[in-house]
């Protein structure tokens, strides 16, 4: 199963986005879809993950509260609304699969482009 992130631009510090994530095959209920984000020079970390059969969500501590991750089964998407956008919220977004939320894919794993978000002050 291949994911694509998009939605990423420039807003300013305050503002919202909307991320997409969509699903080029099947994701069976046991499927986690995270969201990551990796600014240059920094590991990448999770920001989000949803369970794809229950849509049970758990968040990283720094987006708790103006984050939310949703997904749409009919489209094979998940989304990421970003609210209360902050310069440090800056970074390339990922969308990867998982069994458990926050688990990263190995090595070999192809991350894509990614969708970059810039925050202004």
């Amino acid at each position: 199963v291949q994911l694509q992130a998009s939605g990423g631009e420039l807003v300013q510090a305050g503002g919202f986005l909307r991320l997409s994530c969509a699903a080029s095959g099947r994701l069976f209920s046991s499927s986690v879809i995270n969201w990551f984000r990796q600014d240059p020079g920094k590991e990448r970390e999770f920001v989000a993950a949803i369970r794809w059969g229950y849509g049970t969500t758990v968040y990283a501590e720094s987006v708790k509260g103006r984050f939310t991750i949703s997904r749409d089964r009919a489209a094979n998407a998940v989304y990421l609304q970003m609210n209360s956008l902050k310069p440090a919220d800056t970074a390339t977004y990922y969308c990867a699969r998982s069994t458990s939320p926050g688990d990263k894919p190995g090595p070999s794993y192809n991350w894509g482009p990614g969708t970059l978000v810039t925050v202004s002050s």
